[in-house]
């Protein structure tokens, strides 16, 4: 099968096909962490962390070497519902921030050693209304997807997504009631900083959305397409080739972890390469995290955005991966096991 697309169709067969761990490198990492200098499970969630990592790198002592945190960018049809507290002309402005690195993801992306890039998705063209009915064509989605796909530096060894898009919180929450289920408005949330006086009005125009693509209803592929925006799908193409390159994911917040969660609908066992970098302070992203079986490895009520918490969690994985890979066994410090 080549490892490419150009058709919804061949996306989603590349989906149903994915490489997985390397077994031997997990059990040889296992092996090396239970010889090191330190008590069995002393170092907590970073060994399993650590093992995690090894295994999808094929090789018992990996390291962070190569992080790349890529920032996508899409408007929402969506905005003119008045859900946002933001106009959709912040998006452009912003992206702008981001190439000039002042936003804080470009911050936590330096200080943690990450290569950051920045895809900006016709954001003179929002996607359509979808309480009218579906977001994109699949020529739109299949554009976004092979945006992310392409934007995966095929050297990076660890990748985080992230995204700005005036209006995507609405986009996330009608993604989650389509997949999940359960109310509106247990999915909405403030997203930039909606008063508590609108919220009511979000969580019926994301209930509408739902209702106006009943196609999208348990089916991974088409909450992309009709509830989704050009930046989510980026995300997800990102997502699925990372997995191509058996390179690890850390996800983000909400609306990473919104377009995530297609993929793993579509295909269960697709975000098996990745774990969660943070749970935001968004009321829905806590409930994803848990469809997903995802514990997130930070807790910092951030709900920023942009890969921020994501790319925040690089610095915890690299910690893991230096202790894991750098530290000496028993044997080798001389220490005595008893």
């Amino acid at each position: 099968m080549p490892l490419n697309f150009t058709t919804l169709a061949e996306f989603s067969a590349l989906l149903q096909d994915l490489p997985g761990p390397d077994a031997a490198a997990i059990d040889a990492a296992r092996a090396r962490d239970g010889q090191l200098t330190k008590p069995p499970g002393a170092l907590g969630r970073l060994e399993d962390l650590a093992l995690w990592y090894c295994g999808w790198r094929g090789d018992a002592r990996a390291r962070v070497e190569h992080p790349q945190v890529i920032v996508f960018a899409g408007n929402h049809g969506v905005t003119a519902q008045g859900i946002s507290a933001f106009p959709a002309e912040v998006t452009a402005q912003m992206v702008a921030n981001f190439q000039n690195g002042g936003a804080a993801v470009n911050q936590i992306a330096g200080a943690v050693g990450a290569r950051m890039d920045v895809h900006a998705l016709a954001l003179d063209t929002p996607t359509k209304d979808m309480t009218g009915g579906p977001a994109m064509s699949e020529d739109d989605l299949i554009d976004a997807l092979k945006t992310g796909w392409d934007a995966v530096d095929a050297g990076t060894d660890l990748l985080v997504v992230g995204e700005m898009g005036i209006g995507n919180t609405t986009s996330a929450a009608a993604i989650a009631l389509a997949l999940f289920g359960g109310g509106a408005s247990g999915w909405t949330g403030r997203g930039t900083g909606l008063a508590p006086e609108a919220m009511d009005h979000k969580a019926r125009v994301v209930a509408r959305a739902v209702a106006a693509n009943p196609g999208a209803e348990n089916n991974g592929l088409e909450a992309l397409r009709c509830l989704g925006g050009r930046e989510l799908a980026a995300m997800a193409g990102a997502m699925l080739r990372a997995r191509i390159l058996s390179v690890p994911l850390i996800l983000d917040g909400f609306i990473c972890t919104a377009a995530a969660a297609c993929l793993e609908v579509a295909s269960p066992g697709a975000l098996d390469h990745a774990v969660a970098g943070h749970v935001s302070a968004e009321p829905g992203h806590v409930r994803l995290l848990a469809h997903l079986q995802k514990e997130p490895i930070l807790s910092l009520g951030m709900r920023l955005g942009e890969g921020s918490g994501g790319a925040l969690a690089i610095g915890v994985l690299r910690g893991a991966l230096a202790c894991h890979s750098g530290m000496a066994s028993f044997a080798e410090a001389g220490v005595s096991t008893g």
